[in-house]
């Protein structure tokens, strides 16, 4: 056990702490009842500094600590570009496609499908999105969670399993979004303090208590391979980071569908108060993303100097925590802790809305009252999280990089997702039938890719399957002879106009991102 009682206190005073605040935030005012707005959507209250914490609280959790610096261990600085492009396509997503998802007033993603194309596509989807975060992002996040607590701890991972699901569900399935939200506000700063606790104290020890900077330099010295953003062809790991497709070629398309069309991110955008909540929220993620890298990334790359013969590269960010003081390392530990619960939340209660708004509403109980609503979406979300619980270990435990796991799964479907969603946006003649082709396209093609082409890199692959895709979209719908859809969005209702704050920001994070990759190429 590396923690000791002043460690315990600490995370069991943050415990405690982020349960007040979840319960103070979701109690209702007396004589309301919480209704499905309520519940999944927060009552689109969610203010932008609200909507920019939650987004970053989702998103960086245990397969991104432990996973990502574990990348950072074996390929180095160029996983970044997952963190850096992020922002650009946070931009992106805020600007061209939020307008038109709040323009339609939807719940889920799924929701918006059926509202472009038909029911089947929507069915479809929905059970799609359900097994996929129950079962690859809930698994992954409870394994690597449930690996640090057992490092740091000294208990069997089952055990660290169970705490996790029993901590991030004593708020989130009684609150629902708004508790998840607001507490995540407190998870980013721990989230942020920790890493950088972390990053510190391991450039700190490299350079022999010299300080950061001389880490720094050091570090680069000892481990100059780690620092290619962009790798060549004799790189190793180039079938992992496949040189300029970083920028231009399937990361886009990877982006694209996690920021923009992926249910547990993009509802903390739904529920702004307005649109220009929403792109504000959006715009101060894109910020914080920028930032990642150095509290996420860095510590790995140092474990090459400090650590170099770890067993497992995503031991990595754990060892590097056994640097912290006692104090400091439970303040550390409680932040991953924070991070891990954030992510469980925000899955578990996208779950919970998929499940409810597109599969019971829908096709079982389309007549269920609120109250009805509400209970089916808590017992989904404590189901998922027991399904999640048993097949972590089988599903992930093998895996030697945990994110890359996430990313070459994902990568059989994030291609058709991609088409579906910008072919309904800006082409009226996209029909239901090009939808269905594109999202089976997705997957027989990356399949074969898989398959016949193993050392074809998958990034490289889910650009080119995208395009295959985009070409059997548009064969079916132009051989068919679809005309304009009833139901095609006409972009003349919608308003793309940003404010002048937001148009800065956005050039602001386009201008860092040319000096990062000028310096760093």
């Amino acid at each position: 056990m590396i923690l000791n009682g002043l460690d315990i206190g600490v995370l069991v005073a943050y415990t405690l702490i982020l349960l007040f605040v979840a319960y103070w935030v979701s109690r209702d005012e007396k004589g309301h009842e919480k209704n499905a707005n309520d519940y999944f959507l927060a009552s689109k209250s969610l203010p932008w500094w609200a909507i920019g914490a939650s987004l970053i609280a989702a998103n960086i959790s245990a397969e991104q600590i432990i996973g990502m610096s574990g990348s950072g261990f074996v390929i180095g600085m160029g996983i970044a570009a997952y963190e850096l492009m992020a922002a650009i396509t946070l931009i992106v997503i805020a600007k061209y496609f939020l307008p038109i998802f709040l323009a339609k007033g939807i719940y889920t993603m799924p929701q918006f499908l059926e509202n472009r194309y038909d029911g089947r596509v929507r069915t479809i989807m929905a059970i799609f999105w359900l097994a996929l975060y129950t079962f690859v992002n809930l698994t992954s996040v409870l394994y690597l969670g449930s690996l640090a607590i057992s490092q740091f701890i000294g208990v069997d991972m089952i055990y660290g399993m169970i705490f996790l699901v029993l901590f991030s569900m004593a708020y989130s399935v009684y609150g629902g979004l708004k508790a998840v939200a607001m507490t995540d506000i407190v998870q980013v700063i721990m989230l942020v303090l920790g890493r950088l606790f972390v990053s510190y104290l391991a450039l700190n020890q490299i350079s022999g208590d010299n300080g950061v900077i001389q880490g720094f330099t050091t570090l680069m010295e000892k481990a100059p391979e780690k620092f290619d953003m962009i790798l060549s062809k004799d790189n190793p790991n180039y079938i992992s980071l496949p040189g300029i497709s970083v920028l231009i070629g399937g990361l886009w398309i990877m982006n694209i569908s996690y920021w923009g069309f992926n249910q547990y991110i993009i509802q903390r955008a739904l529920a702004a108060k307005s649109l220009q909540e929403a792109q504000k929220g959006m715009a101060f993620a894109a910020y914080v993303k920028l930032f990642v890298p150095i509290i996420v990334v860095l510590p790995g790359i140092c474990a090459v100097v400090l650590a170099p013969d770890l067993a497992k590269a995503d031991q990595a960010y754990p060892e590097m925590m056994k640097l912290l003081p006692h104090g400091l390392l439970g303040i550390a530990f409680a932040a991953l802790v924070a991070a891990i619960a954030s992510s469980l939340s925000s899955m578990s209660n996208s779950i919970s809305t998929i499940f409810t708004m597109d599969v019971y509403k829908k096709l079982v109980n389309p007549a269920a009252s609120e109250h009805k609503l509400v209970f089916v979406g808590r017992m989904t979300a404590l189901i998922a999280m027991v399904v999640a619980i048993l097949l972590a270990k089988p599903l992930v435990g093998q895996s030697q990089q945990a994110f890359q796991f996430i990313q070459e799964f994902t990568g059989f479907f994030t291609p058709g997702i991609v088409v579906i969603f910008l072919f309904g946006f800006f082409w009226k003649k996209a029909s239901a039938n090009s939808a269905l082709a594109a999202a089976i396209g997705s997957v027989v093609f990356s399949a074969l890719f898989y398959k016949f082409l193993p050392e074809f890199p998958f990034m490289d692959r889910v650009g080119v399957v995208f395009i295959l895709c985009c070409i059997v979209a548009a064969a079916i719908t132009l051989l068919s002879g679809t005309k304009e859809q009833a139901n095609a969005i006409d972009l003349h209702d919608v308003s793309f106009k940003t404010t002048g704050g937001f148009n800065v920001a956005a050039m602001g994070v386009i201008l860092i991102l040319i000096a990062i990759y000028a310096t760093w190429w």
